[in-house]
């Protein structure tokens, strides 16, 4: 179990009746049951709360408080520190220190922000998506049948991870044939992110852009039909693209792409493992897959992002102060009894289904589309394929925390 981090004071502007302890990363209630946590931090918290963990920071975990300040940039910004201070803290850098990507444009706010996301806006379209159903099918299928006949599997190292990461290697144009390697860097970016250790991230980050860098530079000249090519023809501002924006791009890819719909699919999978009736019901009556796939993502929302205290201001009845930090909890706001009635229940014929597992604002998740196709695909070759399937009794699924309430494995079996 990992340790919690140390409580720091609370700050003289933060009254009692503000504070909740939590740490994101270790909380063991959150490590052994995620969703349960947050149910009991809704009943328990306020909806915007301070805690003294993780070096002290505010959660937000009610819906209208993560929409409000997920749609308010210019208090609750994305970047991490301001543009100013964070030029000047690059010209204090050892002039031989290797370059450290920043992920653009996650960590802009507008304008500046949808002048870098634009180039990548028709690359993950809706048609964009729609027309690699049938590739991510076939992925899918050779993905089961490596292990249809053993009756059983860690879910997540053998269909989980790879279904997104071969998609992602083929959409940026980098070799499939390095999956196992990219495989290995998604889990070693991920334990070293959720350290904390700002120094650990940024070493991340390069070691990251590196293992991308030859074939960056390969497609500069030999353009062909994929995401590295299309930036290389990109201009901003009418200026041509460089490399330092192209690994900026790459790494931020690297991190939302090969991520995120893991855990997607993931707590997806898992529910259906615990609830037999349900698998039955998506196996008669395959065209409610796609209803299906939302209520899961809305159940079980994953991603927390972080926002820095731009000004003073208030949220949820209480003052932050320019400079702290703010995390949208937003698995909470998918299970706000305020904006869904008996959230806790998996309900197909939901009246209210508008959750924010994506985010909301202009952070929305741009690989939405593309996640939602590998969703509802997988849950449809997984009930086609397999028998019905069950959590493994003899093995426990595991967790891990941080920006992301994320799985280490989730064994399941068939017979």
């Amino acid at each position: 179990m990992a340790a919690l981090s140390e409580a720091v004071p609370v700050p003289a502007h933060v009254p009692p009746e503000a504070v909740y302890d939590f740490d994101m990363r270790a909380d063991p209630g959150l490590l052994a049951n995620p969703h349960e946590r947050v149910r009991e931090m809704l009943r328990e918290a306020p909806p915007v709360f301070w805690t003294p963990r993780n070096g002290g920071r505010w959660i937000a975990i009610g819906h209208p408080e993560i929409f409000q300040a997920s749609r308010d940039p210019e208090n609750f910004s994305s970047g991490l520190m301001p543009r100013e201070m964070l030029a000047a803290a690059m010209a204090m850098m050892p002039k031989d220190m290797p370059r450290i990507p920043q992920a653009t444009p996650i960590t802009m706010d507008p304008p500046e922000h949808g002048k870098f996301r634009g180039p990548l806006q028709k690359t993950f379209s809706p048609r964009a998506a729609m027309n690699q159903i049938e590739e991510i099918r076939g992925l899918c299928d050779e993905l089961i049948d490596k292990v249809i006949d053993q009756g059983h599997c860690d879910f997540i190292a053998a269909i989980a991870e790879p279904l997104p990461v071969t998609v992602f290697l083929k959409m940026m144009g980098l070799p499939v044939s390095r999956l196992a390697e990219f495989r290995e860097l998604v889990h070693e970016f991920l334990a070293n992110t959720a350290s904390g250790d700002m120094m650990a991230s940024a070493a991340m980050s390069r070691k990251v852009a590196d293992a991308m860098l030859a074939d960056i530079l390969a497609r500069k000249d030999d353009r062909r039909d994929d995401i590295i090519s299309l930036l290389w023809a990109t201009e901003i501002d009418g200026e041509p693209m460089t490399l330092e924006l192209m690994e900026d791009y790459a790494v931020l890819l690297f991190i939302a792409g090969l991520d995120t719909v893991i855990n997607g699919m993931g707590f997806g999978v898992r529910h259906l493992a615990t609830h037999p009736e349900l698998q039955e019901k998506l196996r008669a009556e395959p065209e409610l897959i796609v209803e299906a796939a939302e209520e899961l993502l809305r159940r079980y929302s994953f991603t927390i992002p972080m926002r820095r205290v731009a000004q003073d201001t208030t949220l949820g009845g209480f003052d932050l102060k320019q400079g702290e930090w703010l995390a949208l909890y937003i698995p909470g706001a998918d299970l706000d009894p305020r904006e869904f009635a008996e959230p806790e229940r998996f309900d197909l014929d939901r009246e209210n289904k508008v959750h924010i597992a994506f985010g909301a604002g202009p952070h929305r998740c741009l690989g939405a589309h593309l996640a939602r196709v590998e969703l509802q695909v997988l849950y449809q070759q997984l009930l086609t394929r397999l028998p019905p399937f069950r959590l493994d009794p003899d093995a426990s699924a595991a967790f891990h925390s941080g920006n992301i309430i994320a799985f280490d494995s989730l064994p399941i079996r068939w017979d």
